[in-house]
């Protein structure tokens, strides 16, 4: 899962990965990414597993990041606004998901992006 915070939002995963007796040599790996775009934002992650087979193979892992200053710093040098800037970060972070999408999809999450980005610096 992915999910993007600001202006004080608070996202939360809670994911179950149940492996019933039998289900050998089965395999899941839950992965949560959040971005969060102020201090006053956050991001939970709740991962839940009930194994009941010794033969399966199982993990998990979050990862919360921000805007540095230093990836602002970098894109505003090269003449790029705040705004593009952090709209060029949250889009290079959820671009896995976009790709997977069909186009007229993407199209349409990308520009929702931009629109909710051009209030959020200023």
């Amino acid at each position: 899962s992915k999910s993007i915070s600001k202006n004080g939002g608070r996202t939360s995963y809670r994911g179950l990965v149940k492996v019933y007796p039998g289900a050998k040599n089965s395999k899941s790996f839950v992965r949560c990414d959040a971005l969060l775009l102020d201090d006053a934002s956050r991001s939970d992650t709740y991962p839940t597993t009930e194994v009941d087979e010794p033969q399966v193979r199982i993990g998990h892992e979050a990862t919360v990041s921000k805007v540095s200053d230093e990836q602002l710093f970098y894109l505003q040098s090269r003449g790029i606004t705040k705004a593009e800037a952090e709209t060029m970060i949250v889009n290079g972070f959820i671009e896995p998901f976009t790709k997977e999408l069909p186009i007229e999809y993407a199209v349409e999450l990308n520009r929702l992006i931009q629109l909710e980005m051009i209030g959020s610096v200023g």
